[in-house]
C-alpha cells in the first residue's frame, strides 16, 4: 500500500529541491528599498515577512532535519538588515535541502519542542511554508512564485489537510473564493487565505 502523498520521501523532496531553487531566485529579485513597505501579509512589512521567511524555510528546515533547535541567535536575527541576505538565504536553502537528502533524515519522529511528529510530516509542512511565504515575498515585490503541476497538487493536498488547524492558531486567514476554472496552485493559495487574483504590489 502506497504511503500518503506527503510522507514519500521521493515524491517531497524534489519539490524541495525545486522550492528552494525558486526561493533564492525571488529573494535576489528583492529591492533593499521595499523592505519597509507593506507585504500584505496581515501587518507585517516586507522585512518582517521576509525575516520570518528565512528563519524558518530556511534554517528552520535544516535544524529540524538535524533534530535540533532553533537558537535564539538566530530566532531574533533581523537577517534583512544584512547587504547580502538574499545570497546567504540562498546559501542557508542549500545547506537545509542537502541536510534532508541525508542518510536517515526521512525516518522517525522530530521533536517540535510542543510535539513530536513524523519526520516527513515536518518536512512537508516546512516546504509548505516555503512555498506560501515565497508567495507572498514574491507578490509583494511584483514577482511571481513559479510552481510545477506536481509541487502545486502536493500543496493543495498539505493546505487541505492543515487548513482548520491552521486557522485555530491564525496561521491562514479564512479561505478566498476562486472560479471553477482555476488552477490546482489557485486553490491551494485560496485555500491558505491567499487571493491569487490580487495584482502584485508595484
Amino acid at each position: 500500500m502506497n504511503a500518503p502523498l506527503d510522507e514519500r520521501m521521493d515524491t517531497v523532496y524534489p519539490y524541495l529541491v525545486e522550492a528552494a531553487a525558486e526561493a533564492a531566485r525571488v529573494a535576489a529579485g528583492v529591492d533593499p528599498d521595499r523592505l519597509d513597505a507593506p507585504s500584505r501579509c496581515g501587518d507585517w512589512d516586507l522585512r518582517t515577512l521576509v525575516n520570518h521567511w528565512v528563519l524558518y524555510s530556511a534554517h528552520g528546515l535544516e535544524h529540524r532535519a538535524r533534530r535540533l533547535q532553533l537558537p535564539e541567535d538566530l530566532t531574533g536575527r533581523d537577517f534583512a538588515a544584512d547587504e547580502d541576505w538574499a545570497g546567504q538565504y540562498a546559501a542557508q536553502l542549500d545547506r537545509a535541502v542537502a541536510a534532508w537528502s541525508a542518510a536517515g533524515t526521512w525516518d522517525g519522529d522530530i521533536d517540535l519542542g510542543f510535539a513530536r511528529q513524523p519526520a516527513p510530516e515536518v518536512a512537508t509542512l516546512v516546504w509548505a511554508e516555503l512555498v506560501l511565504h515565497g508567495w507572498d515575498v514574491a507578490r509583494a515585490v511584483g514577482q511571481e512564485f513559479r510552481l510545477s503541476d506536481g509541487a502545486a497538487a502536493l500543496l493543495l493536498h498539505v493546505v487541505d489537510k492543515n487548513a482548520a488547524l491552521y486557522r485555530q492558531y491564525e496561521g491562514f486567514a479564512d479561505a478566498v473564493p476562486v472560479a471553477d476554472d482555476a488552477s490546482v496552485y489557485e486553490r491551494a493559495l485560496a485555500a491558505s487565505g491567499r487571493d491569487p487574483r490580487r495584482a502584485v504590489l508595484s
